[in-house]
């Protein structure tokens, strides 16, 4: 019987490459989405993927919504915190509301996805953990003070579920995105999306598949020495 695995925002950009790569490993995958029902539709009906509706931001809704994925399909043992917002504006104009809703989704809502499955991980002594962060948890960014915040936060989370898991035989790691050709960075205005590729040594965006490769890697039995780690993908965006 294969490994259950749970993406969350999972239907669509980042999260849909990530669910398909590993459904094509072998894994049993479902897919967790907040709003877009006609999106999460599509997916299921391209890739066969079960999808199911809650909002992470909310501990109940997660932990019911977890409950369903383990009664449809069996344990869950791969964990993928992938769902994401964004709320931008720069600092002396951001709204409590606007940082209260990315802390919410961003942060809180990985706590609400791994809390619930965390329990059954150590009583079967293995368990996947992987948090997608993002660059700019590393290096800040430009009216991106909640965003940031969020993703630096993420990236304590996993070291130090790393700590707690290792002796149960779980690891928690995480990845740092850079710029990635998904459909918000491909709606941007090009004059904007081409100041973002120059900054970038590769002299180009990078592709869903290969942030899903590296979650592919840190999920599999390969990977079971690596812990509490940040894999940055980002085209060689070094800072300090």
């Amino acid at each position: 019987m294969s490994r259950v695995a749970l993406v969350t925002g999972g239907s669509r950009g980042i999260g849909a490459a990530i669910a398909k790569s590993l459904k094509d490993k072998g894994y049993t995958v479902a897919a967790s989405y907040a709003g877009n029902d006609e999106a999460a539709a599509r997916f299921t009906d391209e890739t066969g993927i079960k999808t199911y509706k809650w909002d992470v931001a909310d501990y109940a809704a997660s932990k019911e919504g977890i409950a369903k994925v383990e009664a449809d399909l069996g344990p869950i043992e791969i964990v993928v915190a992938n769902a994401g917002i964004t709320r931008d504006a720069p600092f002396h104009k951001m709204t409590p509301e606007q940082w209260q809703q990315v802390i919410d989704t961003n942060l809180t809502g990985v706590f609400n996805t791994i809390h619930p499955v965390w329990p059954g991980m150590r009583e079967r002594k293995f368990g996947r953990v992987v948090v997608i962060s993002s660059v700019n948890g590393q290096k800040g960014q430009f009216a991106q003070v909640n965003y940031a915040a969020t993703k630096a936060g993420d990236i304590g989370i996993v070291r130090s579920l790393a700590q707690e898991g290792a002796r149960a035989g779980i690891t928690a790691n995480a990845v740092c995105p850079g710029y990635i050709a998904t459909e918000m960075v491909m709606a941007v205005p090009e004059k904007v999306r081409e100041s973002i590729i120059a900054q970038i040594p590769a002299g180009r965006l990078g592709e869903p598949e290969e942030i899903a490769r590296c979650v592919a890697f840190l999920v599999s039995d390969d990977a079971g020495f690596i812990n509490g780690s940040t894999i940055s993908a980002n085209g060689a965006q070094f800072f300090g």
